[in-house]
């Protein structure tokens, strides 16, 4: 199961490193927006929390890669993970793989290390 945890790790720390940077530097190309989806991402967008959000991810993949606290990055990384499920799901009308993807990972490994956990729920 370590093997499958480590591919888990690595794929979703690859994810969000990419699309993250991807925010700054805009070296692949994104989908049109329309609707409330364009209205939304423009009012994030425009008051600074998407790069607030973006730099979190940076954050959180490095410390999924150089593996430094890991259970802390699986759970600061759990409301943006639902935050992207809420959008496709609430604005896009759909779930796409890369969302459903992310969050099934997320949802995994918080699983997988919820012995680290217990201290919160005491």
């Amino acid at each position: 199961m370590k093997i499958v945890e480590n591919i888990v790790t690595y794929l979703f720390a690859l994810i969000f490193l990419v699309f993250a940077l991807n925010f700054f530097f805009g070296f692949l190309p994104m989908p049109e927006l329309e609707g409330d989806a364009l209205k939304f991402m423009e009012v994030v967008g425009a008051t600074g929390y998407m790069a607030a959000v973006k730099v979190l991810e940076i954050v959180v993949a490095l410390m999924l890669i150089f593996n430094i606290k890991r259970p802390l990055a699986w759970l600061l990384i759990l409301p943006v993970t639902i935050n992207i499920m809420m959008y496709d799901v609430f604005l896009m009308g759909t779930v796409t793989p890369p969302a459903g993807l992310v969050f099934v990972f997320n949802l995994f490994m918080v699983y997988r290390l919820r012995e680290n956990y217990t201290c919160l729920f005491k």
